[in-house]
């Protein structure tokens, strides 16, 4: 797939990806789970800068479910330890990309030095005015929706909001997403056929993706692929084709 290739007038602004498939990538290879997680950093990698060749404003990446704390003690502690060093390793050549990285989730539920060192990647990066790298660490879909509400039900008790000012945009700015348009494109790598609690809410008229690549071996160029399928679908947004023709 060549980037000259696609149409440069519908890139679109927010992607978002669950990146599955580490461990069976790492099965196929004869080796650890531990070991495809490791060489998912190199996809990030190439997927993040042809995001930010495409112009693509927003790329989220779906790095660690509130479900996965429940994988093995080791699998987790090890994850933990990968992570900041991706971070840490990583962090200058965002700069360089003039990338900006932002973290949403359940973030206290971090070891305490991978807080530390995403707080850090964060204030590093906070000036560039490139792409937006949004990890969802430690997230799910429905503790971000009940985290919204409990926000919500707080200021109507303290008088700031009524029942009647609460519409979905007012719910859109308690997400942790806020600001953040949803995502058009969502994709999903490893042949799986599931959204897994990601983005719940913001993903409610996103294009989805699916393709059988193990998310180690996805590239950028597999996403200009899915840039290229996703510049095919017609999105009606419950409007008809001639509605949206005219």
């Amino acid at each position: 797939m060549v980037i000259d290739e696609l149409k440069k007038n519908m890139i679109p602004r927010h992607v978002a990806i669950i990146m599955d498939g580490n461990g069976r990538w790492a099965a196929m290879h004869g080796s650890n789970r531990i070991f495809g997680h490791q060489q998912g950093v190199d996809a990030v990698r190439s997927v993040v800068e042809g995001a930010g060749e495409l112009g693509i404003e927003h790329l989220t990446l779906y790095a660690f479910s509130t479900e996965n704390w429940d994988r093995p003690k080791d699998e987790v502690d090890a994850l933990m330890a990968l992570l900041v060093n991706a971070i840490v390793q990583e962090t200058d050549n965002l700069n360089d990309k003039n990338v900006r990285m932002i973290a949403i989730g359940n973030l206290a539920s971090l070891p305490n030095d991978v807080q530390s060192q995403l707080e850090e990647a964060v204030q590093r990066t906070s000036k560039n005015t490139g792409l937006n790298l949004i990890l969802a660490l430690s997230y799910s879909g429905r503790w971000e929706i009940v985290e919204a509400v409990r926000q919500i039900v707080r200021k109507s008790q303290n008088s700031e909001i009524t029942e009647n000012q609460i519409t979905e945009c007012l719910f859109s700015d308690h997400l942790s997403t806020a600001g953040i348009p949803d995502p058009e494109l969502l994709i999903r790598t490893s042949g799986e056929y599931r959204i897994s609690n990601f983005l719940l809410w913001q993903i409610a008229y996103s294009e989805f993706y699916f393709t059988p690549i193990l998310w180690p071996d996805f590239r950028k160029e597999n996403l200009f692929e899915a840039i290229t399928d996703f510049q095919c679908r017609e999105r009606r947004f419950g409007k008809t084709s001639e509605q949206i023709r005219s």
